[in-house]
């Protein structure tokens, strides 16, 4: 529901590599259960299987090797994707009507997520995903040559195409089109019922139903369908009728886009803010709370001084936020429901205290800047479901990660298990402390991270923490104890003799290790009770007389398995350093 990918992409590792982390989350797993109501008390009599609540931001083990370069999700929605270095889309969670683009299945686990890459979908060889975005139920996907692929609910004609209860699998959008000429598509957004589309060419357009303006066309598209019932116009497939070119935008060149469940932002290349849709509780800062259905530009961020016009934009459920070009953090619209109105005080780097003037729970009628940030140069933002994100450089050059937010019930800000779920300060998040965050996608119960690998990262909890892993090699089924201890994979949690790892090893590598298996296969499900999915091409459908390995099985590897990195055995920690720093993560 906003534009989630980092604003930066800069090389990291090799050059010409994008940037790219490792994914980490926190908060709600139970992805059909999130949100809603009665949860609780089919907890308590047992009727439910349900997952526990991530207190602190955990490893995900199942992506653990995957070069992950973004992550979307939804603030009003549970479901995501991740797309990788390779430009393929790894999705899970919640899955309403058919929003992952399968049927049949109610959700698709974490630890199992679905790989799809762009091939599989019809096009050419040297297409790759770059860009997602997530609704409530609905998800599109753009391609590395202007293509758009959608799924999920489409009563309303959010997915593009022709009005019908769902599409799946993933389906081409004819267009967009402007005077007949196909436009290539860079990114996306997306509501609950409508999605927006932004071009190479800096146009922005728009498509599903036009309840509060959303579409941006000039209507709200109600019209009443009998005694006390009201509905509102669609707009879809090319087919049909051409998408929506949002109006007053077409002599700007947009270069963000993001929207909130019934409102959208758009920032263009000069710095001016733009924004429509849904105007309750003042979530488009325009000082009231009328709907807009042409877009309008933000008078705060209009010039003529640069430094106050904006950088990046995120749209949260009820808020809108812009940071400026000299990095302040700015906010429109509801993001707390209470407050006692009194003096307090927050740390947000080493020595920094600064004071701030609590707020009532009113919401912000124009945009506002957060004292509590002030200290602050923000270089990026997001909004969950009651979350607020940013991420701002601190003294000590690292990067330093604000959350707050109010009533997250999921522990979804992550501040660990002995702290509170919520904060109606904006607070640094002490767990993080070290970590190099690079982009946050938080979503309606969940928030997600990427994260650049190190020392301290390395240190955190994986998800799911007991895999059930096996006491001895899962080759030689050999322990020859702490004097020569075994190597365990970061991933799997599975034990290596070094003399089983074609080539053996010496030493360990500094940082992650994976085993051979892992390597082979990144990305494989990880099956709680040790067990992993026998070796075989990868497909979304199990055949009928495949036997799953049981719980606790020892695998045994291949001998042509060969680890895909390159591992130094002339430094680095011993094999007892890195048993010893194994075994306290795994207490």
């Amino acid at each position: 529901m906003k534009s989630d990918k980092p604003s930066s992409n800069v090389a990291s590792g090799s050059e010409g590599e994008p940037q790219w982390g490792r994914v980490l989350l926190c908060g709600g797993t139970d992805w059909t259960r999130l949100g809603k109501k009665g949860g609780k008390k089919a907890e308590e009599d047992g009727s439910v299987s349900t997952r526990p609540d991530l207190v602190e931001p955990h490893i995900l083990r199942s992506l653990s090797n995957i070069k992950a370069v973004s992550i979307h999700t939804s603030c009003a929605g549970c479901h995501c994707v991740v797309l990788d270095v390779d430009g393929a889309a790894w999705l899970f969670g919640r899955n309403d009507r058919a929003s992952l683009g399968i049927t049949d299945v109610a959700e698709v686990s974490e630890n199992a997520p679905i790989q799809l890459t762009a091939q599989e979908l019809g096009a050419p060889k040297t297409t790759t995903f770059v860009y997602a975005a997530c609704g409530r139920n609905h998800t599109l996907l753009v391609g590395s040559e202007g293509q758009l692929w959608t799924a999920g609910a489409n009563h309303m004609g959010q997915c593009g195409h022709a009005v019908c209860n769902e599409v799946t699998p993933f389906k081409l959008v004819n267009g967009p089109k402007h005077a007949g000429v196909k436009e290539r598509v860079i990114k996306a957004a997306a509501g609950i019922t409508f999605s927006i589309v932004l071009t190479e060419s800096g146009k922005v357009f728009a498509f599903g139903s036009e309840e509060k303006g959303q579409l941006g066309n000039g209507k709200a598209g109600e019209h009443i369908v009998s005694a006390g019932k009201s509905a509102f116009d669609i707009e879809v497939e090319p087919a049909e009728r051409f998408e929506v070119l949002v109006k007053g935008l077409e002599d700007r060149k947009i270069v963000q886009i993001s929207c909130g469940q019934q409102h959208s932002v758009a920032l263009d290349s000069e710095g001016c803010v733009y924004v429509w849709g849904y105007n309750g509780y003042c979530r488009l800062g325009l000082g009231n709370q009328q709907d807009v259905l042409i877009p309008k530009l933000v008078p705060q961020f209009a010039g003529p001084n640069e430094l106050l016009m904006g950088a990046e934009i995120a749209a949260g459920p009820s808020n809108t936020v812009v940071i400026d070009k000299q990095r302040m953090y700015w906010m429109a619209g509801k993001w707390k429901n209470t407050g006692d109105g009194s003096d307090a005080c927050s740390y947000l780097s080493s020595g920094l205290i600064i004071f701030v003037i609590g707020s009532s729970g009113q919401p912000y009628s124009s945009f506002r800047y957060l004292p509590d940030m002030m200290g602050c140069k923000i270089t990026h933002a997001a909004c969950g479901g009651v979350t607020h994100w940013a991420l701002a450089p601190d003294d000590d050059d690292t990067v330093m990660t604000i959350a707050f937010g109010q009533g997250a019930a999921n522990s979804e800000l992550g501040y660990g298990p002995n702290e509170p779920k919520s904060s109606t300060k904006p607070i640094r998040h002490q767990l993080l402390i070290g970590i190099d965050v690079i982009q946050i996608a938080a979503g309606q119960n969940t928030t997600f991270f990427l994260a650049k690998p190190n020392a301290k990262l390395s240190d955190l909890p994986r998800h799911p923490v007991d895999v059930g892993s096996p006491d001895f090699c899962v080759v030689c089924d050999q322990d020859n104890g702490e004097d020569d201890p075994p190597l365990e994979c970061d991933k799997a949690r599975h034990l290596w003799a070094p003399w089983c790892i074609d080539p053996p090893l010496d030493a360990v590598p500094d940082g992650e290790w994976f085993c051979p298996e892992c390597e082979e296969e990144p990305g494989a499900p990880i099956e709680v009770g040790g067990a992993k999915r026998p070796k075989g091409k990868r497909t979304k459908v199990k055949a009928a007389d495949e036997e799953e390995p049981k719980a606790g099985q020892k695998r045994k590897a291949s001998a042509k398995s060969k680890p895909a990195g390159k591992f130094f055995r002339s430094s680095g920690p011993t094999l007892s350093q890195h048993v010893l720093a194994a075994s306290k993560r795994r207490k």
